[in-house]
């Protein structure tokens, strides 16, 4: 098999356990929930305090890659990963849960950008959409078969297996990267920037943190604000780091680097709506519709099967239309589609709400694919590890905003009617609002050359002027 099809789907054997952690944790939520004798809404934690352990790590992936090679260091997040799920599945606290899913994170904040970085690496850029495209055909199977796994496992035995699944992939994973994997690693490191890996860490991990502490009745409201405040403030001094140090371990330049920007500030405001989806969804068909995990999954594995229909078809789309062109009129259906779950109710037949979440989830990967390529098209191969790093941690820190601004809501509209029940209603309020910030990122698109990406999507196009600059984040760094 040729190297843009190899290393690939050898890479998605740890996206896809990744995918199919996440996907049936989330359909699992409220019985976890109910097993620890928590409130539904506080297993947010569960999401956000792995995906705060993934952005606090990943910016340090790109650098031990670089210094201990790629095979090495992916092969490590993979047992890391591993063990973290082991112990998920022996926990039995929301703490211990919490401790463990940081522990996983730690494994995939390496896994899953080095994975990519070797892609990248390997692949002509003229093979990079078809490439990222067959990253992820097994990585979506995780999503696809992921909520009807996790819903029958929850329903009729425990959810506690849901977590030893990945031991097999994780077994599987590690042969296939010592025998296939190359172990890339540059020359030339640089130091390891210490400074801006604590401020940087100290930041990510009070606004995650923070955000998702918020609506947390554990806590008062002001100690989630000051966590927020700590984190803010450490993130500007991270700024006045980065500017003046050669190799920041998060390098603000690359935002000055048009398709960049849009590739990573745009998606990630499309992500904060999309990022809420796995947490909404399952718990309304189970707490508000009533439905068991099973037949929860059964529905929601439908937006997986349209994404991974998608990666067939992304290639000619873009080199038909172009990146421009179809991240703009893609984020406006994409949205769209996410809005359309607020129509969802009881009684509804699970036909139309399986094709909803069907061409959903097409649009949706759609404009993924498309984005994740664009990020990288003028980015040079030195710059590569931190590029990758860079974009992974906006991903991460995008969807933990979904899910704390999906919680944050429901929460809201509970304490509005003074009762601490959810309502179907609750949810209309949330999906329409994270719909609407989903699609606001389509301004960040609109303001790319018409030939933006041309080279990945190998079309010809007239020079445009040159793009306005990317804004005052861009600027600033």
């Amino acid at each position: 098999m040729r190297p843009e099809r190899l290393v690939p789907l050898i890479v998605a054997c740890a996206l896809f356990m990744e995918q199919l952690d996440s996907t049936v944790i989330a359909t699992s939520l409220p019985a976890i929930a109910a097993d620890m004798h928590e409130d539904p809404i506080a297993l947010k934690l569960a999401l956000t305090s792995y995906l705060l352990s993934l952005a606090v790590f990943i910016p340090a992936s790109g650098w031990f890659a670089d210094r201990f090679g790629s095979r090495t260091v992916f092969r490590a997040a993979i047992i890391v990963f591993t063990a973290g799920s082991i112990l998920c599945g022996l926990a039995h606290s929301l703490p211990d849960f919490v401790l463990f899913r940081i522990i996983q994170g730690m494994g995939g904040a390496m896994m899953v950008p080095v994975g990519r970085l070797v892609i990248l690496r390997t692949v002509p850029k003229e093979g990079i959409v078809s490439a990222l495209a067959w990253l992820t055909v097994p990585a979506l199977l995780g999503p696809v078969v992921g909520p009807p796994i996790g819903g029958f496992i929850t329903t009729y035995f425990d959810w506690r297996l849901i977590f030893f699944l990945n031991i097999p992939i994780g077994l599987l994973g590690i042969t296939l990267a010592t025998r296939f994997i190359p172990d890339i690693r540059e020359d030339d490191v640089g130091a390891f920037d210490f400074h801006g890996m604590a401020l940087s860490g100290v930041g990510l991990a009070g606004l995650i943190f923070g955000f998702a502490l918020l609506g947390q009745h554990a806590v008062a409201w002001w100690i989630a604000l000051s966590v927020i405040a700590v984190g803010a403030v450490a993130m500007f001094f991270y700024v006045r780091h980065a500017r003046g140090t050669p190799r920041p371990i998060l390098d603000l330049t690359l935002l000055k680097v048009p398709t960049f920007f849009a590739g990573v500030i745009g998606a990630s405001l499309f992500r904060v709506g999309i990022g809420a989806i796995p947490f909404l969804l399952p718990l309304m068909l189970q707490l508000g519709f009533g439905l068991t995990p099973f037949a929860s999954g059964m529905i929601t594995f439908a937006s997986a099967l349209g994404a991974m229909t998608m990666k067939f078809t992304a290639a000619p789309i873009i080199r038909m239309f172009g990146f421009r062109r179809v991240l703009v009129v893609n984020c406006f259906i994409a949205a769209a589609f996410v809005a359309s779950s607020a129509l969802f109710r009881p009684g509804m037949p699970y036909a139309l709400m399986v094709g909803v979440l069907l061409l959903g989830g097409f649009f949706r990967s759609l404009q993924f694919t498309s984005t994740n390529a664009l990020s990288y098209a003028d980015i040079s191969n030195e710059a590569m590890s931190r590029a990758t790093s860079f974009a992974s941690v906006a991903q991460q820190v995008a969807i933990s905003t979904g899910v704390a601004v999906g919680a944050l809501v429901l929460d809201g509209m509970r304490s509005w009617r003074g009762d601490g029940a959810i309502q179907v209603e609750d949810f209309s309020v949330a999906f329409a609002i994270v719909g609407l910030i989903a699609m606001c990122s389509a301004f960040f698109f609109m303001r790319l050359p018409a030939d933006a990406g041309a080279a990945l999507a190998r079309r010809r196009e007239k020079p445009s002027a040159p793009a306005e600059p990317p804004g005052e984040m861009g600027s600033a760094a």
